[in-house]
């Protein structure tokens, strides 16, 4: 008898907390940056003291942490919120077509221009343009790139004179780009021009108060993706979540919860 009340007791636990946690999430459905933890809390803090400057904003932090997140949540909360966001990633665009990609090229630009092709800068036109893994420009684009910031032009490969746009740019790294301009990887006075405000995103392992909300969410998302009635993490499974030190941050966290759903 004495272990079915103590059994009882354990399970009114879990189900409150899980209840709790319900509750939060029903809270936070419409926010970009899930969790409570005193981390988080700063970073949202940031973010809406930033997001009204209509300046350019470096984020920093480790793959896996939400740079874009914070990104989209600085243009959802800024004054070009009604306005395009457009978001690259130069890690996974080839170097011979960064340039083209970025800025546009007219037909007959070089071989294969068989069409004008808007750039994302150009596309971003009055609205926000996202950046990521900004270290991966090589050295020749940085310097157009440090023009348009400079002076709100585009010059489209091939073309005969550039033109004006009206753009945010944030631009987000997982590397020191302090480091990179030691060594000339990185343009320093383009450091200068993209560091004007930076935002560093912390680790999961920083923020672990943040695990439990963050795991019921991805739960909830997933669950009612697949159909499946899921009402919350059990809590020797919580357990083993808080005790990792997630490396590859809440994107490997977002993983492993769709994996077990």
């Amino acid at each position: 008898l004495f272990h079915m009340v103590a059994k009882v007791r354990h399970l009114r636990t879990v189900l409150s907390e899980n209840v709790r946690l319900r509750k939060q999430i029903a809270r936070i459905e419409d926010r970009v940056i899930v969790g409570n933890s005193c981390a988080t809390r700063k970073l949202r803090e940031t973010i809406q003291v930033v997001a009204a400057r209509d300046c350019t904003i470096l984020v920093e932090g480790e793959s896996g942490t939400g740079k874009e997140l914070v990104a989209r949540a600085l243009h959802a909360q800024g004054p070009r919120r009604r306005e395009p966001f457009v978001a690259f990633n130069c890690a996974v665009i080839p170097e011979t077509l960064l340039e083209s990609e970025l800025f546009g090229h007219e037909k007959g630009a070089f071989s294969g221009a068989v069409n004008r092709q808007i750039g994302y800068f150009e596309r971003a036109n009055r609205g926000t343009v996202f950046i990521d893994d900004i270290d991966d420009v090589p050295l020749n684009t940085q310097v157009k790139l440090l023009r348009l910031l400079q002076e709100r032009e585009v010059h489209r490969v091939g073309g005969q004179k550039p033109f004006k746009v009206d753009i945010r740019v944030i631009c987000a790294t997982k590397v020191n780009l302090g480091e990179l301009v030691e060594i000339k990887r990185f343009r320093e006075d383009l450091y200068y021009r993209l560091n004007i405000v930076s935002i560093r995103v912390p680790p999961l392992r920083d923020r672990k108060e943040d695990i439990p909300l963050l795991a019921s969410f991805f739960l909830s998302r997933f669950a009612k993706k697949l159909g499946k009635d899921l009402r919350g993490v059990a809590q020797r499974s919580m357990e083993s979540l808080l005790h990792y030190d997630w490396p590859g941050n809440i994107r490997e966290l977002q993983n492993v919860v769709e994996r077990a759903v």
